[in-house]
């Protein structure tokens, strides 16, 4: 591909070796975060070696979050990471997975853009790869980029070769090359194990590349023979060996990588300046998670319960409030298909200061969800319904208080005696499932004088959504002579965007996703609230909802 761009930016790839899920997406957004403090401008790129072009199909059990972005792209759940750590928005460009790549690919040798030639891995997709890391450093001094999966997978190996092309197209000087590992602690012999570390750098080096730094993920600091030994036999600067021990909150993470220098680190290996980074107020916010030891219980009723990445956004924005307001959320997870099943299912919920049903999609354990909701509704427990989360509210009330009878969304049933929750207009006749939603941000017009209003104090304001079905207009004023108030809408289509019933506690929910624009430092009005009223019910029932 020869030479690439003219601008002398900087790239950091970020890989994974032993065994998956240990924290790339945390480290990497943690670098972004030290690097961005000290005055550069980043950018992220994250690489998904599954076949599928979004994860927006795939089942939470598989893939976890689906994370939305403003522009209406489903990324991966790092993305939310990126955001949550850094001033950056993520958007489409910053996430691609192997289907999207040779999808662009072959688009291109159908239209006959390779002259007849003989597509292949290697230059072709290589090339195409290497033109989306261009791409990211159009606008950044330094672009960090993840590529997913475990070094040794067969799907990362197109991605690997990439990179280890990339520096020399580059310039070795203009790479570096960060690989996170597990350093396990076998209890039977009382001692740290390098050896898996050793043989994941072993594997990235048959590749032909060499990590400038190692992260190690460990259950403790790393003692100083072992760092040194790790340095010895992966040929590397015993400085350049981090240790990423378990910590009590992710916050804490770039804090512990500032301590041992590693941005400074990287800015050397790329003989760039090391200003001053100003981290008082992340330090302060680490410091109020560590002094917390007020906690209040919130239940989430899901059917993803048993991998909580499928909610990592939601518990992130409900800590967010929760250490704004001085308290940490202890959160119960009620699996909605035992709730269905139970006998007495008011049980489960005993001790709950707040109650939140959050989306999803399909029929299975809809009912759990729904007798959550009237539970919350009747015993006036504060409530937070988001996405699929409103759409039962609002079949719940329609159902019980309203007396539809048999009211449902055309989701559950095509043919529902009430259709409160209905398709979106023109969608009745979509049969491509991927991308096809209402996604991205919306504009939101609320009610003055509402309790969402006096929540966000604004009169619009812009949400992400990531939704098929709406509530159907047609019974919007049966059931606000009932009671349950409209109180935000998108005018330019009369749809309903929030309902809440005024003479509760604290009972919202929303068509959209706020957990996805909620952030540490700035935690979101709507979980702001629901914490609050939350933290308010625990006082005034002594824990017993």
């Amino acid at each position: 591909m020869g030479q690439l761009g003219t601008r002398n930016v900087k790239y950091v790839f970020i890989t994974g070796g032993v065994v998956s899920s240990l924290g790339k997406g945390i480290a990497s957004a943690s670098l972004g975060l030290l690097l961005e403090r000290r005055g550069y401008r980043i950018n992220f790129l994250k690489f998904d070696p599954y076949i599928n072009v979004d994860p927006g199909t795939m089942n939470p059990y598989q893939h976890g979050e689906v994370y939305v972005t403003e522009d209406g792209s489903e990324t991966d759940l790092d993305l939310g990471h990126y955001e949550r750590f850094t001033r950056l928005t993520m958007g489409r460009q910053n996430n691609y997975t192997t289907g999207r790549i040779y999808y662009d690919v072959i688009t291109r040798e159908r239209s006959g853009e390779y002259l007849g030639g003989t597509v292949q891995i290697v230059p072709h997709i290589t090339n195409e790869i290497k033109k989306v890391i261009q791409d990211r450093g159009n606008d950044a001094d330094i672009v960090l980029c993840e590529i997913g999966g475990t070094v040794g997978d067969i799907e990362s190996l197109p991605f690997l070769e990439t990179i280890r092309q990339f520096s020399r197209d580059v310039g070795k000087d203009n790479v570096a090359y960060v690989h996170l590992t597990l350093v396990p602690y076998v209890r039977a012999s009382c001692e740290l194990k390098t050896k898996p570390t050793q043989h994941s750098v072993h594997k990235l080096r048959e590749i032909g590349i060499s990590p400038n730094v190692i992260i190690c993920r460990t259950e403790e600091d790393l003692p100083e023979d072992v760092r040194q030994k790790i340095a010895l036999f992966c040929d590397v600067d015993p400085d350049a060996v981090i240790s990423a021990p378990d910590v009590p909150s992710i916050y804490q993470v770039p804090l512990e990588f500032h301590h041992q220098r590693l941005d400074a680190l990287l800015l050397k290996h790329f003989r760039l300046p090391t200003p001053r980074v100003g981290m008082k107020d992340w330090v302060d916010l680490v410091n109020r998670f560590r002094k917390i030891h007020k906690t209040v219980p919130i239940g989430i009723v899901g059917k993803y319960v048993d991998l909580q990445d499928s909610y990592k956004s939601l518990i992130e924005a409900l800590q967010h409030a929760g250490v704004k307001q001085g308290v940490k959320v202890k959160i119960h997870w009620l699996d909605s298909e035992e709730i269905e099943a139970a006998k007495e299912p008011s049980g489960l919920f005993s001790g709950l200061a707040g109650i939140l049903v959050p989306g999803g999609f399909g029929a299975r354990g809809i009912e759990g969800k729904m007798i959550a909701v009237r539970h919350a509704r009747e015993r006036k427990i504060p409530f937070l319904g988001i996405c699929l989360g409103m759409q039962l509210a609002v079949i719940e009330f329609a159902r019980n208080v309203v007396g539809l009878r048999g009211a449902t969304s055309r989701e559950f049933d095509p043919n529902p005696p009430y259709a409160v929750i209905d398709l979106l207009p023109g969608q009745a006749d979509q049969k491509d499932m991927g991308g096809s939603m209402r996604l991205g941000a919306f504009d939101v017009d609320l009610k003055p004088g509402t309790r969402i209003h006096g929540l966000y104090k604004s009169a619009r304001i812009r949400e992400r959504h990531r939704h098929r079905y709406e509530v159907n207009g047609e019974y919007q004023k049966a059931m606000e002579e009932k009671g349950l108030l409209v109180s935000g809408t998108y005018s330019e289509r009369r749809l309903v965007e929030t309902v809440e019933l005024p003479d509760h506690p604290f009972f919202v929910a929303s068509q959209f996703h706020p957990e996805f624009r909620s952030r540490p430092l700035e935690p979101h009005p709507l979980f702001l609230g629901f914490v609050q009223a939350s933290v308010s019910a625990s006082r005034e029932t002594g824990g017993k909802a």
